[in-house]
């Protein structure tokens, strides 16, 4: 298996295709396996690298806890591992935030960033209250209640209309070979609510691409739209009808949307 170890950690990691690298970052509690809907595609156009996160997959398991930088940092770190001067950056809800704090550290090494399902930052108390009360339902639900309560916060309503998807979805999770432990998850959750770079968006130069599913309830779309709105030149893109998992539910028109963008620049 394929790991780099890097800023005291053991990140896995794969590599598809051959052209100009897209590194892709994903969110709470998921590993690459996630990308499994976009690899193939990516690896068309793309040299398409994707990893776990410290704390996911077969990535190190920490012990502390940590901030969205030090994902950023783990990333960066892997790209120098992998000899990637400059590369496209794609991430997801948690990945998009750290994907934010790459292109704010290495600027010059980003060639183009996709944002998808992200949010800048949110007001503390709030963030506050909502690590807590999610900490609260990891600690005392089963690892299935969990997931369902997250499949309804992340799956648009039509997506349940389908009872052969959403049982697809549960098994595929709940098999993980990897399954991410609580105090992991916790850990994910509580770096999740320090993030804030609202005040620092501005820097950014490089082409940047938004992407919001209208249906997200868990970070709603206009949380995507002041991303885009502090971006100089950002380009947005609202999917119909499409909840936060836009990469799993909707797959070939999230594809489109990133590989469309992509192919513009």
């Amino acid at each position: 298996m394929p790991f780099a170890d890097v800023n005291g950690v053991r990140l896995f990691h794969e590599s598809r295709g051959e052209g100009d690298p897209l590194l892709c970052v994903l969110g709470l509690a998921s590993d690459h396996q996630a990308w499994g809907l976009q690899s193939e595609a990516f690896a068309e156009q793309c040299r398409t690298i994707v990893f776990d996160n410290r704390d996911t997959g077969a990535s190190t398991l920490c012990d502390t806890d940590y901030d969205v930088s030090d994902l950023a940092a783990d990333a960066l770190a892997l790209a120098d591992h992998l000899d990637l001067r400059t590369f496209h950056l794609l991430g997801i809800s948690l990945g998009s935030c750290v994907a934010q704090h790459v292109a704010l550290a290495a600027p010059g090494r980003v060639r183009t960033l996709t944002l998808a399902a992200t949010w800048a930052g949110t007001a503390p108390a709030f963030s506050q209250m909502r690590a807590a009360v999610w900490e609260r339902e990891v600690r005392r639900s089963s690892r299935e209640e969990f997931l369902e309560e997250m499949m309804l916060l992340t799956l648009s309503e039509t997506m349940f209309e389908s009872e052969e998807a959403i049982a697809t979805v549960k098994r595929m999770t709940l098999e993980n070979p990897y399954p991410q432990p609580t105090e992991a998850l916790i850990r994910q959750i509580r770096a999740t609510a320090r993030h804030d770079v609202r005040d620092r968006l501005g820097e950014l130069r490089m082409p940047v691409h938004v992407i919001a599913g209208d249906r997200d309830i868990l970070i709603p779309p206009w949380k995507s739209e002041e991303v885009a709105e502090r971006v100089e030149g950002a380009t947005l893109t609202i999917l119909k009808g499409i909840g936060h998992a836009m990469n799993l539910e909707r797959a070939d028109e999230f594809n489109r949307a990133v590989l469309g963008w992509l192919n513009g620049r």
